[in-house]
């Protein structure tokens, strides 16, 4: 019943027309102390109970309960009745008063305190708050006590299909790949009904799709939006848009409905292989390009869109796949010819090439649509440029004697212009490379002539640079490295090393090695020096001196004693001894000196008096020493010590018994010098002691004695 009043009230516009809803009463009888009976939203017909109920329940004395029902939405002329109170303790005199008290009371649900009538007099929303909690009370008119214990009742607002259903996530969007197969999910929407989802059919919702069809479909209760078509094309129609409904009352006529949009994207798959805008490309070049330069672009269109349209490009035929190459270029998802070596317009003048365009990123379902490439033919032509003249040689490599005469051709060097008007060429040195002018180059012929003399032994390589430029355009020039190189010529005397001074014991054996000496020449034999050694021709007929295997220098020579012709070897039977005295020692004597048997030096073949002569005195040359003298190069005392040893062993005329002799070497020197350089009256040396005089007064002393000594000598 309730459902049929919710329907007719949609229909009826009368404001006149009070509708009470009750339901059945439900009675409860209470003690006989509690006479006052609560009449809710009874009809009039109550007042017509027969005698014996109305015995029955005064006598029982209890409420009469129920709840009050009002319709949400009603808006008549006249506050709404929703319900009436009434005891027992009333008799219709008037002396009992209603009090209404709780939810709305007073401002929503007025009471009539002498009648009980409650009256709703605003507008109800369900939505708002579904139903109000209140307490009754009967109380006496004048002194206001209650006559009984309150009572609570409710007054439920009743339902009414006033809310149409709505999308609140809307409008949606939502994506599918294209070439989807039939009913493949799109997604999915929600509509909700504020109604009273379980009163009625107010909140059953219905979805239905009003446009979009014969695309797509929808689940009429779950909302799911389903492809209807298969294999949509997205190079066809990329976009859709769907509008969805939603109507409660379960679809059926009156209920209210709403609507949303829904937006289906076809994503895209590699669904197209890619197709060249045109079978030929013509391009153009000019033979003086520079190397990487991009001569044109090709491009194969793909109604595919981003990873599935991106072509790579290649070369795969032709008669130019070495001097061209082409890259794809990601963006512009088309290719790039260009120049990988020289052109010559003279050589050749055009190619043919064969470019192919493929797919990176293929889909193996969609395979039997056929190969995901395309083919195209590109011709190049080269155009002619004015190109610099080319020399015949990259680098020329020329020889030369150092003592070539000038003006003489050292060589040539060749270029032409290959361009189809071959302009004449002149030639020229880069000065900047021949600071010294020494050479030059005709400007015709391009052949180098020597301008100064050359020496090898100054500067073997000569690096100059020879420039052609072409006559008719002096822009167009080339440029050439030229290396010289000077040839030697035997025009160097050898010379020593170094000048020499060579030191030999008096006893020197003939055959001995006294020194080596070395040559160098500036020139440059091919299979090295050889040089043959000589005296010069006044040394030639000395009989001391020779060479020996072009190497060394062999002395011959005779022992002279010039200065007395006595025998060396004392045959007497003095003792015959030599002191050394350091002369840096101030004081001491005899004591402080080393004493030694002269005798064990003594060579035997001097006593039968076979010892050679010489006739030819060395020249000593003696300095003062400063500080550490080194020992001359050309004496080798250790040599001199084993010779003398060697006589000393052999020697018959030695003394009959041992000695232990010392030879010692003095060879760090002294401030003052050493005695050492002070021969004895025996050393068969003449000698100025001149220099002595510069190491103070007693050495200038010493000096004047050994040369008195050397002159009673020489008279």
């Amino acid at each position: 019943m309730p459902e049929r009043l919710a329907e007719m009230l949609l229909d009826l516009w009368t404001p006149l027309i009070i509708l009470w809803i009750t339901l059945p009463p439900c009675i409860y009888t209470a003690p006989m102390n509690q006479s006052p009976v609560l009449m809710s939203g009874f009809p009039l017909e109550l007042n017509r109970l027969s005698e014996e109920q109305r015995i029955l329940n005064r006598s029982k004395r209890g409420w009469v309960w129920n709840q009050m029902f009002v319709l949400e939405e009603f808006s008549g002329p006249e506050p709404i009745l929703v319900g009436r109170l009434h005891t027992d303790l009333d008799p219709g005199s008037k002396k009992i008063k209603y009090i209404l008290s709780g939810d709305g009371a007073g401002t929503i649900f007025q009471i009539n305190d002498i009648t009980g009538d409650i009256h709703a007099i605003k507008r109800l929303d369900r939505e708002e708050k579904a139903e109000y909690t209140l307490t009754a009370q009967a109380v006496d008119w004048e002194t206001n006590k209650p006559l009984e214990p309150p009572s609570e009742f409710i007054i439920k607002v009743q339902d009414i299909n006033d809310n149409a259903p709505e999308f609140l996530n809307g409008p949606y969007h939502a994506t599918v790949p294209e070439m989807s197969i039939l009913g493949t999910s799109v997604t999915n929407v929600t509509a909700t009904d504020a109604d009273d989802p379980v009163y009625g059919n107010s909140a059953k919702l219905v979805y239905s799709i009003l446009e979009g069809q014969p695309y797509f479909s929808i689940e009429p209760e779950t909302a799911i939006i389903k492809t209807a078509l298969p294999n949509m094309d997205r190079e066809a129609k990329e976009e859709y848009l769907v509008v969805i409904q939603a109507k409660d009352m379960g679809g059926h006529s009156g209920g209210l409905s709403g609507t949303t949009t829904l937006t289906v994207t076809l994503t895209d798959v590699n669904d197209n292989p890619p197709k060249f805008a045109q079978s030929l490309y013509h391009f153009s070049v000019p033979e003086d390009v520079v190397l990487g330069t991009a001569i044109g672009r090709v491009k194969a269109n793909d109604q595919d869109i981003g990873e599935n349209a991106q072509s790579s490009y290649d070369i795969i035929d032709g008669d130019g796949t070495a001097l061209f190459e082409i890259t794809s270029d990601a963006q512009a998802q088309d290719g790039i010819i260009r120049l990988r070596k020289p052109l010559d317009f003279e050589t050749k003048r055009s190619y043919t090439l064969k470019v192919e365009a493929a797919n990176v990123h293929t889909d193996p379902r969609f395979s039997s649509r056929g190969p995901f490439k395309d083919t195209a033919t590109v011709k190049i032509v080269v155009e002619d440029a004015d190109e610099p003249p080319v020399f015949s040689s990259p680098t020329y490599l020329l020889e030369v004697h150092e003592n070539a005469a000038l003006n003489s051709v050292i060589g040539q060097v060749t270029a032409r212009d290959p361009d189809i008007t071959s302009s004449p060429i002149r030639f020229s040195i880069d000065r900047h490379t021949d600071l010294e002018r020494q050479f030059n180059v005709n400007a015709d012929d391009g052949k180098i002539t020597l301008a100064t003399p050359l020496d090898r032994e100054l500067t073997v390589w000569h690096n100059i640079t020879i420039i052609a430029t072409e006559i008719r355009n002096h822009s167009q020039i080339s440029r050439v490295p030229v290396a010289i190189k000077v040839l030697d010529v035997n025009d160097n005397a050898p010379e020593f090393a170094s000048e020499y001074e060579a030191f030999l014991c008096e006893n020197g054996k003939p055959g001995q090695v006294i020194q080596t000496v070395s040559a160098t020449d500036k020139d440059e034999p091919k299979n090295g020096h050889y040089f043959l050694y000589s005296l010069l021709p006044e040394m030639v007929n000395n009989p001391n001196f020779t060479i020996k295997k072009n190497e060394v220098i062999v002395v011959l020579f005779v022992t002279l004693r010039r200065h007395k012709n006595e025998p060396l070897i004392i045959k007497d039977d003095e003792d015959v001894r030599e002191n050394i005295i350091r002369y840096d020692d101030e004081g001491g004597g005899e004591e402080d000196t080393e004493a030694f048997d002269i005798a064990t030096l003594q060579n035997p073949d001097g006593i039968n008096g076979f010892l050679p002569r010489k006739d030819i005195k060395p020249d000593l040359q003696f300095m003062p020493r400063q500080g550490l003298a080194p020992v001359p190069s050309g004496v080798d005392v250790d040599e001199f010590i084993n010779v003398r040893l060697h006589e000393a062993d052999n020697d018959p005329t030695a003394p009959p018994y041992d000695s232990i002799q010392i030879y010692g070497y003095e060879g760090r020197g002294s401030v003052a010098g050493s005695l050492s350089s002070l021969e004895s009256t025996t050393s068969d040396s003449d000698q100025n002691f001149d220099y002595l005089s510069d190491w103070g007064p007693r050495f200038k002393r010493l000096g004047e004695l050994y040369s008195v000594g050397e002159s009673d000598k020489e008279t």
